[in-house]
């Protein structure tokens, strides 16, 4: 499954004076991150809302608590693709369904691709912007940026908007740095009651977004250099 079709470069995180992630290039020349400009350009209007609704205290006890979650299993993933060891050991309750959507995960998503050409891949649009994708490669023989998710409860389309911009960006960046045309987002996302769905975008759709993306980031620069 795993292909070496290209060589991926190393890209260095820095956290830059206003708290947010960039990366560095062999350049040394510091762009933001693919989820910087998405969250610095976003409407935090229902986030604000929830954080009210809720409290701080319980509002930062739920996002540790998924980010958690989150971690164990996006890291599982990795070192499946990778052939490695990926049990999940323990018996509290986060592990538990850690494991379960784990399961679900491999096999309904992971059983539809190809072939992987990387995993973790750091992507650069040089003076632009960087991110890192899950996993690029062929998925249902089309070539694709896969990305993993977790949620609480399952998200519907219209709720994910930033995920598919999030793609969009690695695939630009990707056809620009190896000359590919990558016209297609997958994202796989598994919730707490272990149910699987597929989210993709391609063709007309893909224009759509990758058109949105740079409108996004266009902001983030007026924003950040006007």
């Amino acid at each position: 499954m795993l292909v070496e079709k290209f060589t991926y470069p190393t890209l260095k995180r820095v956290t830059a004076k206003n708290g947010q992630r960039q990366y560095t290039g062999d350049d040394d020349q510091p762009v933001p991150s693919v989820t910087t400009v998405l969250s610095d350009t976003g409407d935090k209007t229902a986030l604000i809302n929830w954080r009210k609704r809720v409290g701080d205290a319980e509002a930062n006890r739920i996002s540790q608590e998924a980010a958690g979650l989150g971690t164990k299993v996006h890291n599982a993933l990795e070192k499946y693709v990778l052939n490695e060891d990926y049990d999940i050991s323990g018996n509290n309750h986060i592990s538990v369904m850690a494991k379960k959507m784990l399961d679900e995960m491999i096999e309904k998503g992971l059983s539809q691709v190809n072939e992987i050409w990387g995993v973790e891949v750091a992507l650069l649009a040089k003076g632009l912007y960087a991110g890192t994708s899950d996993v690029i490669g062929v998925y249902e023989g089309q070539d694709a940026i896969i990305d993993f998710k977790t949620a609480k409860k399952m998200k519907k389309r219209e709720w994910i908007e930033d995920y598919f911009l999030q793609g969009c960006a690695y695939a630009l960046a990707h056809n620009e740095m190896f000359d590919t045309d990558i016209k297609k987002v997958v994202i796989l996302m598994v919730d707490r009651e272990s149910k699987f769905k597929e989210f993709s975008i391609e063709g007309d759709e893909f224009d759509k977004y990758s058109k949105k993306w740079a409108e996004r980031l266009a902001d983030y620069f007026a924003k950040h250099n006007g």
